[in-house]
């Protein structure tokens, strides 16, 4: 890592948190006037950010990026509507309530618990403009100064975003636009030195490719940052004896509208014993998505993440299971414990999977699709954490970005 490079991410880390302030004290009013400000110039600027985004994928093409990170790359004017939905939807989302009554305690005590911001807050992904305005919209309203990196395929519109989009609306509406910077670096040395500052920028989002995150999450731990690592993904579908054709029919294809995402249908597990039968619903639904299966014997880690293949995204893996155990227990072992679901018209068995899987999301009969911050929960998310310890799991939004705080206090206040 060169100098230049650090010393770059270690101003804005600095410039973050000399601004940090004036977020932790805005109104409740101000951060949504600043958020509804954003959603109002996304529309008012979608020609400038649209052309600039074009830049970006046009040079991106030209590099060869594959069809599925194209896909994510890509700013069109219905997603750009999208965004500024969210906006709006968040800006109306209630504020975390900054004090909490817990208990009574002994000698006319009160025990109260205290949410703060954490400060400073980094994030690192890749070829998703879409999700500078999530995350930086998501810092703003838990009241946290951000650094964001992302790669040299999304800089150009990630830039005009920032600059017409998220800083004029936080300077508006009275806050400092340095609470939201964004590292001017091409260089993937940005997103290591970005966890390696643990004075300043105490937690990093990490989103992106598998290899690529989890070295950046071991990197962090070993300089003493926190991490919310969303390294893998890949939704797993089990198909129940009971299962309906038309329902399975309807999952895979839904699972697989695009393909350049964490919560796609990744892998298929089909009870033998009606195997035969849906195989044919389940190719007819791979086939009208432009999906090929690939089919035992495989050359591949079962779990393998086809969205992180550049070359063969349009892939799912197929296998015959002998029943719900055999299922679970594959989903659980071998695949990244995103989301898996089961299709069944047995409640029970319905139960038992969602009994013995042990992944951030399971689904009945309905798609992984939805792990997903805003389809979910009304708002847009930060990531999908997956860690299997206390703390946010699964989608993280504005609620789960706050430092607990106890403190004792008369009960005559």
């Amino acid at each position: 890592m060169t100098d230049e490079v650090a010393k770059a991410v270690e101003e804005c880390a600095r410039v973050a948190k000399h601004a940090a302030p004036s977020l932790a004290t805005a109104s409740d009013e101000a951060i949504d006037v600043a958020l509804t400000a954003m959603a109002d110039r996304l529309v008012e600027h979608r020609a400038d950010i649209l052309a600039a985004n074009e830049e970006d994928v046009a040079r991106s093409r030209a590099e060869g990026m594959s069809a599925g990170l194209l896909d994510r790359l890509t700013v069109t004017g219905d997603r750009l509507t999208g965004m500024a939905d969210q906006l709006r939807l968040l800006a109306g989302a209630p504020h975390q309530e900054r004090s909490v009554d817990v208990s009574a305690l002994d000698g006319g005590l009160t025990l109260v618990e205290r949410r703060r911001p954490v400060g400073v807050i980094g994030a690192n992904y890749e070829a998703r403009p879409n999700v500078t305005v999530d995350v930086a919209s998501q810092l703003v309203k838990s009241r946290n100064a951000g650094v964001l990196r992302t790669g040299s395929a999304a800089l150009g519109s990630a830039q005009r975003l920032i600059e017409v989009v998220v800083a004029p609306a936080l300077t508006a509406a009275g806050i400092d636009a340095g609470v939201v910077q964004l590292v001017p670096r091409t260089e993937r040395d940005a997103a290591a030195a970005l966890v390696r500052l643990p004075d300043l920028v105490p937690l990093v989002i990490l989103r992106g490719s598998g290899e690529t995150t989890r070295a950046l999450a071991a990197e962090g731990a070993t300089h003493g940052v926190r991490t919310l690592a969303h390294a893998d993904g890949g939704g797993v579908l089990y198909v129940d004896e009971a299962a309906d054709a038309d329902t399975v029919a309807g999952l895979v294809s839904g699972s697989l509208d695009r393909l350049g995402v964490c919560n796609r249908l990744n892998l298929l597990l089909i009870h033998s014993a009606v195997y035969e039968r849906l195989w044919p619903v389940v190719s007819e639904a791979l086939a009208g998505r432009d999906v090929t299966p690939s089919l035992p014997p495989h050359d591949h880690a079962i779990g393998y993440e086809w969205s992180l293949d550049s070359d063969r995204e349009a892939t799912v893996t197929v296998a015959s299971v002998d029943g719900l155990t055999e299922a679970v227990t594959i989903a659980n072992e071998q695949t990244s414990g995103l989301a898996a679901g089961i299709a069944t018209e047995d409640s029970a068995a319905a139960e038992a999977f969602f009994d013995a899987y042990q992944g951030t999301g399971v689904f009945w009969n309905a798609p992984t699709r939805l792990l997903d911050g805003f389809k979910l929960l009304g708002v847009p998310e930060t990531g999908i954490n997956l860690d299997r310890v206390p703390g946010p799991r699964g989608p993280v939004t504005y609620t789960d970005l706050y430092v607990r705080q106890y403190a004792v206090l008369p009960a005559s206040r």
